[in-house]
C-alpha cells in the first residue's frame, strides 16, 4: 500500500483529500502546517507528498525546497496543490524541486492521474537505485578478483618456496628474507586495493571482459 502525506492548513481540504485517497486504497498521513509536514516526511518516508502552497509561517515552496535538498527526503515526489495560476508561481514550484502540481479546486480524474504518475516515477527511481547497487556490487567483486589475484598468486608461490627452502639441510637466510619481502609487498597491495574500494564514494566504471565492468581505482 502506497503511503501519501497530505500537508494543508485548511482542515476541510485535508479531510476531502484523505477521504478520496483512502477510498482508492492509499494510506494517508496528514499535517496542517509546513513544519509538521517536514517532520512527518522525514519520520514516515511517504511515497508521495501532496503539498499546499499557501500556508502560514512557512510556504509550500519553502517546504518543497527543504525536503528536496535533504538527503533523507530528496527522492519523495512532491505534488503542489495550488490556486495560483501565474506561470511564474508554477515556475517557482518546479525550481524548488516539485514533481508536479494540481490546481484547486481539484478535478478528481486529473488528481489521481498525476498521483499515479508520481508514484510510478518513485517506483522507477527505486528500481534504478537497486540496479545501480547490484551493478556496483558486481563490479566490486570483479575488480577485487582482478586486482588481488596477482599478489595472492605471489604469496602462494612465495609460501611454496619458503617450505622448499626450510626443508633443506642448509637453509639460506637471504632466500627466506627475499620470499618474506615478496609476501609483505603482496599483502600491502591487497590492503591498498581493499582500502581504495572501501573509500570510493561515486564509482567510475570501466570495461573489463565479456561485458563485465570494473571499478576504476587508479584515480
Amino acid at each position: 500500500m502506497h503511503k501519501i502525506l497530505v500537508v494543508d492548513d485548511q482542515p476541510d481540504n485535508v479531510y476531502i483529500l484523505q477521504d478520496r485517497l483512502e477510498h482508492e486504497g492509499y494510506e494517508v498521513i496528514t499535517a496542517y502546517e509546513g513544519e509538521t509536514g517536514i517532520k512527518k516526511a522525514k519520520e514516515e518516508n511517504p511515497d508521495l507528498l501532496l503539498l499546499d502552497v499557501m500556508m502560514p509561517n512557512i510556504s509550500g515552496f519553502e517546504v518543497c525546497k527543504i525536503l528536496t535538498e535533504d538527503e533523507k527526503t530528496k527522492d519523495i515526489p512532491i505534488i503542489l496543490l495550488t490556486a495560483l495560476i501565474d506561470p511564474e508561481d508554477l515556475k517557482k514550484g518546479f525550481q524548488n524541486g516539485a514533481f508536479d502540481y494540481v490546481k484547486k479546486p481539484f478535478n478528481r480524474v486529473e488528481l489521481f492521474a498525476r498521483i499515479k504518475a508520481a508514484l510510478k516515477f518513485r517506483e522507477t527511481n527505486k528500481l534504478l537505485l537497486e540496479m545501480e547497487k547490484i551493478n556496483t556490487f558486481a563490479a566490486t567483486i570483479v575488480t577485487a578478483n582482478h586486482e588481488i589475484k596477482q599478489p595472492l598468486t605471489l604469496i602462494n608461490l612465495s609460501t611454496t618456496a619458503l617450505r622448499r627452502e626450510m626443508s633443506k639441510e642448509n637453509i639460506s637466510k637471504d632466500a627466506i628474507e627475499k620470499r618474506v619481502a615478496y609476501i609483505e609487498n603482496a599483502t600491502k597491495e591487497i590492503i591498498d586495493v581493499l582500502e581504495k574500494l572501501t573509500n570510493i564514494k561515486k564509482p567510475k566504471f570501466v570495461d573489463y571482459i565479456n561485458n563485465l565492468k570494473m571499478i576504476d581505482i587508479k584515480e
